[in-house]
């Protein structure tokens, strides 16, 4: 029960911390810088949209506000089965908004399928409907895209709270170390995932997306840096986002983000190839994270069974921590403590990548949450 102990620890540590200090070690070993200049390449803007009525406006107001050529802009909106005014919204709009509409509802995968198809721009830029980006924000995406290795490149999403302040929580701070580690890995070659809410790619290295895809952000860099191009992050195309103040719709979205981690192993299964160019990277960064929930389980089982002060202690610690998650699930306001607020997101998170297993065994996969 010493080794199970050691080696849940090990890899435990490793998945929050060890790989960003392998990564920050590595990039400065071989790093490799980004050629950067101002592009105007004619640029399709691409969303995918499911009952969005009370999005849209302001995000079409925020489209017709960026400071890119007018005349480079495609702006094209698949409505997915909508259900609500979507589809109307859509059709009042002139130049240069091409709507797509579908009458049924297949998923986030299929209605992005469908509008790629309308899409003219030499660039493909993803949105979603909720986020508003930043005016300048195509314009530092393209300026990437002067470097011929490039494929893809991801924005930054800054979380806010309803006053507009930079979140400070805890989910504020995870978000803040999932950033760390993208910048870490653009500066040393390639991003894992893409930030879903502000990507662009090369309309030439678009594939269509799998039926049912949860993840396009993960999917689509993850193939053209199979296609031996770089997929970088541009922390100053920025799209910013509210997080929810009501703890279960964030959890929601949480699940099936890492629902669709395991469901990209069986609809690219290629991603485990050796061929893979960011397998190791994969493995660390996304799939090491999905076994942290039988890892600690095993950790605490190991710990309570092993005789030692040791294995007592990281016992009565790790009962501690839990009892301080405990707090900031059935008393709220308790999460205004820093360490009540960092154990509670913990193991919410955790608690998701359990749930997240179990709904991908049953077969639970919702196209659009």
């Amino acid at each position: 029960m010493k080794l199970t102990f050691w080696l849940c620890l090990m890899f435990i540590a490793y998945a929050y911390f060890g790989y960003a200090v392998y990564l920050w070690f590595y990039a400065r070993l071989y790093k490799r810088p980004i050629l950067q200049k101002p592009v105007t390449p004619s640029v399709s803007i691409v969303i995918a949209a499911h009952n969005e009525e009370k999005n849209l406006p302001a995000k079409l107001e925020n489209l017709r506000s960026l400071d890119y050529p007018g005349d480079l802009i495609q702006i094209v909106i698949a409505s997915d089965g909508s259900t609500d005014s979507t589809p109307e919204i859509l059709r009042e709009q002139g130049s240069p908004v091409i709507p797509v509409i579908l009458d049924a509802a297949h998923g986030k995968a299929s209605a992005l399928n469908e509008a790629v198809k309308h899409a003219t721009g030499d660039v493909l830029v993803f949105l979603d409907t909720r986020q508003i980006i930043a005016p300048n924000a195509i314009s530092e995406l393209v300026a990437c895209f002067a470097d011929p290795e490039i494929g893809a490149v991801s924005g930054e999403l800054v979380l806010e709270t309803a006053t507009g302040i930079p979140s400070e929580d805890a989910l504020g701070i995870y978000w803040t170390i999932e950033k760390i580690v993208r910048k870490l890995e653009s500066a040393s070659g390639s991003v894992v995932g893409v930030t879903g809410a502000i990507y662009a790619i090369r309309r030439d290295l678009y594939t269509n997306i799998p039926p049912g895809t949860l993840l396009d952000d993960v999917f689509i860099p993850m193939h053209i840096a199979r296609m031996g191009k770089r997929v970088v992050f541009q922390p100053s195309a920025i799209a910013r986002d509210q997080i929810f103040p009501e703890t279960g719709r964030e959890f929601s979205r949480k699940v099936r983000t890492l629902t669709g981690n395991y469901q990209l192993l069986k609809l690219a299964p290629w991603m485990l190839s050796p061929a893979n160019p960011l397998l190791f990277r994969f493995i660390s960064h996304k799939l090491l994270r999905l076994a942290v929930p039988l890892l600690l389980i095993l950790l605490l089982l190991a710990s309570a069974w092993t005789r030692g002060p040791v294995y007592q202690a990281a016992f009565w610690l790790q009962i501690f921590f839990y009892l301080l998650a405990s707090f900031g699930i059935l008393v709220p306001s308790f999460r205004k403590f820093k360490p009540v607020a960092i154990a509670n997101t913990f193991v919410i998170l955790n608690a998701a990548a359990a749930l997240a297993f179990c709904n991908f065994v049953a077969g639970r996969d919702k196209v659009w949450v």
